[in-house]
């Protein structure tokens, strides 16, 4: 009769946390989503925009992540490798933002900037305590959890531009902290789908 020492139950046991985990940041990043692009076309906020996408893709992450909790090392790692495009599709979009409101510049609403980062502070840090634990498990939830880190920077980032934007009377900040998430989207990218690799041709 087996126990619960046994190998298998662990490894059970751990799928279960990760599972619970990740339906958790799942919900909270949809619901922020939805918070942040409404603030940001309100705002006119580069960086809101660019953080509430940032949300939705990690919503899509976490969505894979759950898929394939349980499946093969392959499936996990091209798991991350769709991640990876996702951050750089999230970059490219970003960009092209940028260069939009470079060309019709509208001054953004420090107020309502400063108010939803604080509230996406706060949820992400959430997030990121809860996958904290889970970061060295696999290639699947070190995925997740360095999706997670960036939005904590990302958030941090929005907060600096919502000061500097109320100081200065300028869209400039905005537009750079924009720019900024959009070449940490492409950085994060690189090293997803670099450990990504590695772990496919470790798996052949």
């Amino acid at each position: 009769m087996a126990s619960c020492c046994d190998d298998n139950c662990g490894v059970n046991a751990q799928l279960t946390r990760q599972r619970k985990t990740l339906v958790l940041v799942l919900s909270i990043n949809s619901a922020m989503f939805v918070v942040e692009l409404a603030a940001g076309l309100y705002a006119n906020s580069l960086a809101l925009l660019a953080d509430s996408l940032d949300m939705l893709g990690d919503a899509l992450v976490y969505g894979f992540s759950l898929y394939v909790i349980a499946k093969t090392e392959r499936l996990k790692a091209l798991s991350a490798l769709g991640k990876g495009v996702i951050m750089a599709i999230s970059g490219l979009f970003v960009l092209g933002q940028a260069g939009y409101r470079i060309a019709v510049p509208t001054l953004p609403l420090p107020e309502t900037m400063g108010a939803v980062g604080v509230l996406a502070l706060a949820a992400n840090g959430l997030c990121l305590a809860m996958l904290w634990r889970h970061r060295g498990d696999d290639i699947n939830m070190h995925s997740v959890w360095v999706c997670s880190r960036n939005d904590i920077i990302a958030n941090v980032s929005v907060l600096g531009a919502a000061v500097a934007v109320g100081f200065s009377g300028s869209a400039w900040p905005d537009i750079a902290v924009g720019i900024a998430l959009s070449l940490l989207f492409f950085r994060s990218s690189l090293q997803v789908c670099l450990r990504a690799r590695t772990n496919l041709l470790g798996s052949t």
